[in-house]
């Protein structure tokens, strides 16, 4: 799977309709979606994140990488990485919560307190179309909903409550983000602060 010889995507930020459009299942199996599995661990890499959804390039597939033991300050030598690939994920949600810092490379630069499942599973099917499932409790927990969460067009900021949906109203009220490539055309803070206060 993983060759390294890749192309880093544009990462789509918010304000990009793809982030709001629930991604379609993947029925094809092929080169093409191997090359974008790559591309998008490449650019996971680059980011640098733990995980990345294909919704955030742009493609509208349920797929997502992710590489939580990956440590973007330390050894960050191709040999240190251990890409993984789900495809057509479905989400467990296990008892309990847990809180801690989130934040998202599809909302650059901001990072608020986010509650979540304190274990949760996934199942779904590697590239190959042979089934795939992963478990775990703590950050892995965390990176997986939160990766299943942009394939059904949800971003983290819809899960915050009290001081912390706060704090992101007042944060990003004048944010800018713009298109890929960094061309910073047209605030979107306003358009966040209605879908904030939609929810809930």
């Amino acid at each position: 799977m993983y060759n390294g010889d890749m192309t880093v995507l544009p990462i789509r930020t918010l304000g990009d309709p793809v982030l709001r459009t629930p991604a379609e299942p993947v029925t094809f199996f092929d080169a093409k979606l191997r090359r974008l599995a790559d591309d998008m661990i490449e650019t996971m890499y680059a980011a640098p994140g733990l995980g990345l959804a294909a919704p955030q390039v742009g493609v509208g597939l349920r797929l997502f990488v992710f590489d939580v033991d990956w440590e973007p300050n330390g050894d960050t030598s191709r040999a240190s990485r251990r890409p993984r690939v789900v495809v057509n994920p479905v989400l467990e949600l296990g008892p309990g919560e847990q809180t801690d810092q989130e934040g998202c490379l599809s909302v650059p630069g901001h990072q608020y307190s986010t509650t979540r499942a304190a274990t949760a599973t996934v199942r779904g099917v590697d590239l190959a179309g042979d089934p795939v499932v992963y478990s775990g409790d703590g950050l892995l927990a965390r990176c997986l909903q939160h990766e299943t969460d942009h394939l059904d067009g949800m971003l983290y900021l819809d899960r915050l409550t009290g001081l912390s949906r706060r704090a992101a109203q007042r944060a990003l009220r004048d944010a800018q983000f713009g298109p890929p490539g960094g061309d910073q055309r047209g605030a979107v803070g306003g358009g966040l602060l209605r879908a904030l206060r939609r929810q809930r």
